[in-house]
């Protein structure tokens, strides 16, 4: 019998840039079409994602559509860079896929490449992938994230049902960062500003301050890992909440490009859960202590 591991090969589609725009001084937005993307089915979760490839240097001419065969001909260091990033729209009748971009200059890889390309140019990508959409039946939704994580927040927050309660704590550099979100009447944006503070100090303050609406919430989380890392002690820990309502992870570390974090990021997944057992099991006897 064959091993599905085996059957399934590792290709990407081919997609064209149709357009770009500058959102914000540090977010672009791409749009891609083509006839690579004429069979493309993407989900209802909100936070599918895609990785883009980008060949290494050195490497530009060989062919990125066969994966297997580029990986098995090539030396490690001359396979494709991979950068994922959330799908912000899918329209299924224009077949047109949108990605915004955030922008940090010159450094990096998919960032200047979104500055720079112009329609026509073509790009690689494998997916789409994703897991997390607001549930309608929640009590209400929690959403937290930086920049990194502002698509696929906005995102879910326009997929919300009318009536629905949700909190989306979005902080961006200043107020030159906000955009517009399609938020339901019953879902409140707070944009935070960071300034010259530590990413994510803010969104932990709030979060923490935070007085929660009836019910348990669903929750979204996600952005630069060590903030992340703070919030998920915080909801588990001091909240309570059950892990099974709870869609938390870093997209990214600070000091790190992304082939650095997805090779440490099972180490540091598997260090925050031990400690998180730790601390659930001190607050389990404390309370057993304090009856």
């Amino acid at each position: 019998m064959t091993n599905p591991r085996q059957a399934r090969k590792a290709t990407s589609r081919r997609a064209v840039v149709l357009r770009t725009e500058q959102l914000t001084p540090h977010m672009v937005r791409v749009v891609l079409g083509g006839d690579g993307l004429a069979d493309l089915t993407v989900s209802q979760n909100t936070d599918s994602y895609v990785k883009l490839l980008f060949p290494a240097v050195g490497a530009e001419q060989h062919d990125l559509s066969d994966l297997a065969e580029l990986r098995a001909s090539l030396p490690r260091t001359l396979w494709p860079r991979t950068r994922t990033y959330t799908i912000r729209h899918w329209d299924q009748e224009l077949r047109e896929l949108t990605i915004d971009f955030v922008q940090h200059g010159a450094k990096g890889v998919a960032g200047p490449w979104a500055t720079t390309v112009s329609p026509g140019a073509e790009v690689h990508f494998g997916g789409p992938g994703g897991g997390y959409a607001p549930d309608p039946e929640a009590a209400w939704h929690l959403l937290a994230g930086d920049e990194s994580a502002l698509p696929a927040i906005a995102a879910a927050v326009e997929a919300l049902p009318e009536g629905a309660r949700a909190v989306a704590f979005i902080e961006v550099a200043d107020h030159l960062e906000e955009q517009p979100v399609a938020a339901p009447a019953g879902a409140e944006i707070v944009w935070l500003h960071r300034g010259a503070r530590r990413i994510g100090e803010l969104l932990v303050e709030r979060v923490s301050a935070l007085e929660f609406l009836p019910g348990e919430p669903q929750v979204f989380v996600h952005g630069e890992a060590n903030f992340v890392k703070q919030l998920r002690h915080h909801l588990r820990t001091d909240r309570g909440l059950p892990r099974e309502l709870l869609s938390i992870s870093g997209y990214w570390r600070q000091g790190m490009d992304e082939d650095g974090w997805q090779s440490s990021k099972s180490t540091w997944n598997a260090q925050v859960e031990l400690e998180e057992q730790k601390a659930l099991v001190t607050v389990g006897t404390a309370a057993q202590d304090a009856r």
